[in-house]
């Protein structure tokens, strides 16, 4: 097990866009393993590369304890419905705000051997893999928070 730093709010990696995986090597896989690791250490359900330094596009999703998401070079081809729930950020400590985002998606997604995947996510899972994917553009969540109307 290795713990990696989290990049907080005004490290630059933070807003830079990550490049595509072409192959996943044993080198991927340990960075997934390390990564979840974290994320389990700062009681987070994602993770995104960048938020680790690295401007790869890989993120990694438990919103419950083992139901693992793996995410190398994401896309959403699919999104259904809205909702607007609180989010945080480990990389944004004590803070969170309201976000709208897609309740159900389909995800195109390479899995720890290289082989493209398709999956369906919903509510929570899907609210935190659309979280991640955003990292991997250099959008964080703060970027997105809308003031409800009362």
């Amino acid at each position: 097990m290795a713990l990696l730093k989290i990049r907080k709010i005004g490290d630059p990696v933070l807003r830079s866009k990550t490049k595509k995986i072409d192959e996943v090597t044993k080198k991927t896989n340990e960075l997934i393993d390390n990564m979840f690791d974290t994320m389990y250490e700062e009681d987070g359900v994602g993770l995104a590369a960048p938020q680790v330094g690295i401007l790869k596009k890989i993120a990694v999703v438990d919103i419950r304890e083992g139901n693992k998401v793996i995410l190398i070079n994401p896309e959403i081809i699919e999104e259904e419905g809205k909702a607007i729930m609180e989010e945080g950020c480990l990389s944004i400590p004590g803070e969170t705000g309201d976000v709208i985002r897609s309740q159900k998606i389909k995800v195109r997604s390479l899995n720890r051997e290289g082989k493209e995947i398709e999956f369906m996510a919903e509510e929570f899972e899907a609210r935190a893999i659309q979280h991640e994917i955003d990292h991997l553009n250099g959008v964080l969540f703060v970027d997105k928070i809308v003031k409800l109307v009362e």
